[in-house]
């Protein structure tokens, strides 16, 4: 796709309809990490700055439109991993972002990132390493919006002017299909030959929706959106987890193969270097072999191209994460991983784009009662008619 740009307008009408005004609304903060000492920015990291910058300055400009008394940039120093918990301290920002985290040394506007988020209503964070998981966490306690963007790029663009109602259409629809459903069965066709089954665990778990909307406190999600997402059951209870099967996943031109028990990938298989740092990984890290969620994104079917980021490319598609859940509902965080830099929740995207020797040959969900349905075939989703 070619690159894109928002006007000031389509910016303040994109807040508009991303978060339909509460009464509460006073103030949105525009959150943005940086680059630290132990790490190398990169000219997509930057552009995202400056984006997150322009959308401060063209959103306070329309404040009153907004219905907002306030509109804040807010950087930190970035934490090195997608979904880790953001810093104790960041910095409300005048005047040009400084280029690394270095820069925000002995600047005014220092605050606790808690009172940053006890007082303030609106977040939107087009950050390099997902802050989703942290900001999940913390609104469920302060009740605040936020639409994060990470990894997003002017390639996106199209994504956002789609026709939204009929993605969450599409995603309701899954939801009905997904939350009475016992299990799902997933047959993967590894380089048109190889089959490998993958049986995922449903029970005690209701479906997410993320549909380019937050209408209600409390609601934080991505943007661009279009995904609907459910937790496996992790055995945190009796009985145990039912997940289990051979999960494939494609490192380049290999194929890693993971042998998943009780909803925990417990080794990796395969001919390459990758495999063996993958095992090794499991072995020093159980809680990344926790498989974490189960989505499903729609955006193909509406001409939606993938761009390289997850942030974008797993609305595409089937996807399945490792790692950190309580985000989302689930009950592996930050306490099961030996340290914060550790803590990881990763999305493997089942779309021909990223894992072309990998095809989902078929989803099948599975009932109570012992009916099944059919939701993927060869890839493509087979029904969007509303269900009985």
């Amino acid at each position: 796709m070619a690159p894109h740009k928002l006007t000031s307008a389509q910016l303040i009408s994109l807040v508009s309809s991303v978060f339909p005004p509460l009464p509460q609304d006073r103030k949105l903060a525009v959150l943005v990490d940086l680059p630290s000492a132990r790490e190398a920015d990169n000219e997509p990291w930057r552009t995202r700055r400056d984006f997150a910058a322009e959308m401060k300055a063209s959103l306070a400009a329309g404040a009153s439109q907004l219905r907002l008394e306030e509109v804040l940039l807010v950087a930190y120093e970035a934490v090195g991993t997608n979904n880790g918990d953001l810093p104790e301290f960041c910095y409300l920002l005048e005047g040009p972002l400084p280029e690394t985290a270095q820069g925000l040394r002995g600047r005014p506007g220092r605050t606790e990132t808690a009172a940053l988020f006890a007082g303030c209503q609106l977040f939107i964070a087009p950050t390099e390493y997902s802050a989703t998981a942290p900001l999940k966490i913390a609104a469920r306690s302060h009740g605040f919006r936020a639409a994060t963007m990470p990894g997003f790029s002017a390639e996106m663009i199209p994504a956002l002017q789609i026709d939204y109602a009929e993605v969450a259409r599409r995603l309701n629809l899954l939801k009905e299909k997904l939350d009475p459903a016992e299990s799902a069965s997933i047959l993967f066709l590894v380089r048109g030959i190889d089959h490998y089954f993958f049986d995922i665990d449903l029970r005690y778990r209701a479906t997410h929706i993320s549909a380019g909307r937050f209408p209600e406190a409390g609601m934080v999600g991505n943007l661009p959106s279009g995904e609907a997402y459910i937790v496996p059951y992790e055995g945190e209870n009796e009985p145990p987890s039912r997940t289990r099967g051979e999960l494939p996943v494609q490192f380049g031109g290999e194929i890693v193969l993971y042998h998943v028990e009780k909803n925990r990938a417990r080794s990796a298989f395969g001919s390459g270097p990758a495999a063996r740092v993958e095992n090794e990984r499991l072995l020093a890290e159980p809680a990344y072999g926790n498989i974490a969620e189960l989505g499903f994104g729609v955006l193909a079917d509406f001409g939606v191209e993938p761009v390289g980021e997850i942030l974008l490319d797993e609305k595409l598609g089937l996807h399945i994460a490792f790692g950190r859940s309580d985000h989302f509902g689930g009950f592996v965080g930050a306490g099961q991983f030996s340290s914060p830099q550790a803590l990881v929740h990763i999305d493997r995207i089942y779309i021909p784009q990223t894992q072309p020797l990998i095809e989902v040959a078929s989803v099948k969900l599975h009932y109570p009662d012992g009916r099944e349905d059919e939701v993927i075939r060869s890839g493509r989703y087979l029904d969007f008619t509303p269900t009985a």
